[in-house]
């Protein structure tokens, strides 16, 4: 049984992640702003009212997730929660842009390193990514800050895999695909429940010896 926490738990991928990770017995944490009478049913424990971008909120959740813990380390952290806007050349709002920094990359990055304390040799971190941060996959263009801020969430998660290794502490960055979610108004290529399957099998995939690379949930490598 491994101790799980996932952010952005209350719908869509993440909470399809809560769903399978609790169906085979694990323990998950499940943290959002808000819950829902779904994820109610499906996590050990939701730790709702927490706005990703309140960084005392953030701080504190290593109290709470220690006190959760007695004392076990936590094995996996999902960093899943992130918002998605459009910004075009005719179109731009920069305090949009701001906001998804703000959630997509600062948000997981600070989470990941206050629960770090928390985490022992073997555990793992998997943040949800999109090739939509690839540089090399944009032939495009558009969508400046979601863009922006998921190559950002890469640099960062790279980062950390390196910074991490002697720890025993894994890294993946993880596209779900095009899943059909409230994000992009349900319009994707395949369901929550699919990306999550993927997402698992990717993350149980996931060892110190392949630490820092950029995955879609099916298993292809992705460029950077």
């Amino acid at each position: 049984m491994a101790n799980v926490l996932i952010t952005g738990a209350n719908r869509g991928i993440g909470l399809e992640l809560v769903r399978h990770f609790s169906s085979r017995g694990d323990r998950v944490m499940a943290v959002c702003r808000e819950s829902s009478e779904a994820l109610d049913t499906l996590a050990d424990q939701i730790i709702a009212g927490i706005d990703m971008t309140d960084a005392e909120a953030v701080q504190g959740l290593q109290t709470i997730v220690a006190e959760l813990l007695d004392g076990g380390p936590l094995d996996i952290l999902v960093n899943n929660a992130g918002i998605f806007e459009n910004e075009t050349l005719g179109q731009m709002d920069f305090e949009q842009i701001r906001r998804q920094f703000e959630v997509n990359s600062l948000a997981p990055l600070h989470l990941a390193h206050t629960l770090l304390p928390l985490m022992s040799a073997g555990s793992k971190i998997a943040n949800i990514a999109s090739r939509m941060g690839s540089m090399a996959d944009n032939s495009s263009g558009g969508y400046y800050g979601y863009r922006a801020s998921k190559a950002a969430l890469n640099a960062f998660g790279k980062s950390l895999a390196e910074d991490l290794k002697p720890q025993g502490i894994a890294v993946a960055q993880l596209h779900p695909g095009f899943v059909q979610t409230r994000m992009v108004n349900f319009a994707g290529d395949i369901s929550p429940q699919q990306a999550a399957e993927g997402l698992v099998a990717r993350i149980d995939e996931l060892t110190i010896h392949n630490s820092g690379g950029f995955w879609h949930a099916n298993g292809q490598s992705l460029p950077w």
